[in-house]
């Protein structure tokens, strides 16, 4: 295992020189990207990431295509040149050192196995690059075998294995090489949903049964929120919050991670953050909402004044109103889905895209299946699960 440290970290893609010459304004135009910072220097992939990773920790890097958690990762293996900061191993810098002395192992997406070798060859190949001992290889390859419950294939070629089969079989080349630090590449992209479920078990029980730090980059938020002892949520190349997945989940720190962070994605409103005497109110579409004791002391504590904001609620948070004495912000339903346990209702509430979950039992979830598309349904939801957020995005709570 091993501490890994990231300080002030950036990836500067240089504009290639000659480029506007050779394809003109309107060509240079057109490969602009819309999303990254570009700057004299180049195309910004990843600015001013800084992140220290405990020894054993399981880190996630998650975010949408293209906001570079990738590029980290490809960093801390050595495979992406650093353009500036430093990058640090049990303390050492090691910006400057071959992917091969690293002691890191990496796991890609699209397995990168040998089809000509057998699985057993596939696992002693790195270990035979370091010329060791036949009697170790044996060990290490038998035991990662056993780990991931492969032994049965060791004579089969890759051709001849399922997805999830040869994910493991890509996993155990890695681990044989018992790294300081294993990375995983959004490894389980390639699966059906199924296998998707089974791997994160099986990549669970394994974090239990070898002793390495992880550091996993995916796209995938419910891997994120199972896997990682901590998550690191990026956009356009920036870390918008580091925490635990409860911490991300119960308090984002912007919008962006509110709606990214939970399935469905949170409900956004605009609202109106008032003060009545010492207390916050919120007035979203004509409804009062007072937020709860500790979300009132947070927003005391941060001076925050009334203004325009976007209030934010979860859908398992929002509730079917069918008493007509209760003020409630109303809608139509445009869709219903039964999702096994639950229930997702789509409503349009004066333009605004509400989503509904209600569980699949009770008056309530008979309530929720009886409604039609088109018809009008009022739902409210109490002050302590509201997110507010200012015309920044910022929490206000934070």
């Amino acid at each position: 295992m091993a501490e890994v440290q990231l300080k002030h970290i950036e990836k500067i893609y240089p504009n290639a020189a000659g480029e506007k010459k050779r394809f003109g304004k309107k060509k240079q135009a057109a490969k602009k990207p819309s999303n990254l910072k570009v700057t004299d220097e180049g195309v910004v992939a990843v600015e001013d990431f800084n992140l220290d990773i405990a020894d054993g920790e399981f880190i996630v890097l998650v975010g949408p295509s293209g906001c570079g958690k990738s590029t980290t990762l490809r960093m801390v293996a050595g495979l992406e040149e650093i353009s500036r900061g430093d990058l640090l191993i049990d303390g050492e810098r090691v910006n400057d050192v071959a992917p091969k002395d690293r002691d890191i192992a990496m796991v890609f997406q699209n397995y990168a196995l040998y089809p000509h070798m057998s699985v057993r060859e596939n696992l002693e190949f790195p270990l035979k690059l370091r010329k060791m001992d036949k009697a170790e290889i044996d060990r290490r390859v038998e035991d990662a075998a056993e780990i991931l419950g492969i032994t049965e294939y060791l004579d089969r070629k890759p051709k001849a294995l399922s997805g999830g089969q040869r994910q493991r079989v890509a996993i155990g080349r890695a681990i044989v090489r018992e790294p300081k630090v294993l990375l995983m590449d959004e490894p389980l992209s390639n699966l059906d949903a199924k296998l998707r479920n089974q791997m994160r078990a099986e990549i669970i029980k394994l974090r239990q049964r070898i002793h390495t730090t992880f550091v996993y980059v995916t796209h995938d938020q419910t891997e994120a929120m199972t896997l990682g002892d901590r998550i690191v949520v990026m956009k356009d190349g920036e870390v918008q919050q580091v925490g635990t997945p409860v911490e991300v989940f119960d308090h984002p720190a912007n919008i962006f991670v509110a709606g990214f962070i939970g399935v469905p994605q949170m409900n956004f409103y605009d609202a109106q953050l008032n003060k009545k005497g010492d207390q916050y109110v919120v007035e979203v579409q004509g409804v009062e909402v007072v937020p709860s004791a500790d979300k009132q002391a947070a927003l005391k504590a941060n001076n925050v004044e009334p203004q325009a904001i976007t209030l934010g609620v979860r859908p398992e948070h929002v509730t079917i109103v069918t008493d007509e004495n209760t003020p409630a912000l109303h809608g139509n339903v445009e869709v219903t889905e039964l999702m096994g346990s639950e229930v997702h209702i789509h409503v349009n509430d004066e333009g605004a895209d509400t989503i509904i979950v209600s569980h699949n039992d009770g008056a309530e979830a008979s309530a929720a299946m009886d409604k039609k598309p088109g018809d009008t349904v009022a739902f409210t939801f109490e002050g302590n699960v509201v997110h507010l957020f200012d015309e920044a995005g910022k929490n206000l709570e934070a």
